[in-house]
């Protein structure tokens, strides 16, 4: 896959993810505005606990990762990752934080396969 090709999933699927993400949460949000109920809303059977804590280990594992490669690739701005991270979602903040990376560590030259 090309590096072009690569971009443009991953800012298709960030971008569709947030459209969803806001389809579905922010009129919830505007009508019942309790964000620690709309966090325990995750939990309420063993299935959606499940994808919760796999989502919340997802977060915390991207978050060492930004940390980790701040320091040690002078990765910057990372920190804006971790936020979006948290909303609108990890695939956000991962996608964002793949093509921060990409432009800072020279990884987006590349037009093979």
């Amino acid at each position: 896959m090309s590096a072009r090709i690569f971009k443009t999933v991953i800012m298709v699927t960030a971008t569709a993810f947030t459209l969803l993400f806001g389809w579905l949460i922010i009129p919830p949000m505007i009508a019942h505005p309790d964000i620690i109920g709309g966090f325990a809303a995750g939990f309420v059977n063993p299935y959606a606990s499940g994808y919760s804590a796999d989502v919340i280990a997802c977060w915390v594992i991207l978050t060492a990762w930004i940390l980790y490669e701040a320091r040690a690739h002078r990765v910057r701005h990372g920190w804006i990752c971790v936020v979006l991270g948290l909303v609108p979602g990890v695939a956000v903040g991962f996608a964002v934080y793949l093509l921060l990376r990409m432009t800072q560590l020279g990884g987006d030259k590349s037009g093979g396969a």
